[in-house]
């Protein structure tokens, strides 16, 4: 499939769900991230049966269970550096 692929987009990750996305790449010998965004977004669009609620933020959508507070600076999940 040689299709023009003009919009680009970009999406933060925690370290497990980046570790789960390069586990699912090398599992199915892909040769990108990019090609296993891709091949997850097919499969999750073929499958899916999500509607948000009004209200709903982005990071209720993780991957994992992360709880009522979502992704905290506690998880990794920020480039913020230290200030100890």
């Amino acid at each position: 499939m040689n299709e023009l692929r003009g919009e680009r987009l970009q999406v933060m990750l925690s370290p497990e769900e980046l570790a789960t996305l390069d586990d699912f790449r090398f599992r199915h010998r892909m040769p990108t991230r990019a090609a296993a965004v891709r091949e997850l977004l097919k499969l999750g669009l073929a499958n899916a049966a999500v509607d948000g609620d009004t209200g709903v933020k982005s990071s209720d959508y993780g991957v994992f269970n992360r709880g009522p507070d979502g992704h905290t600076q506690a998880d990794g999940g920020t480039n913020a550096p230290d200030t100890d």
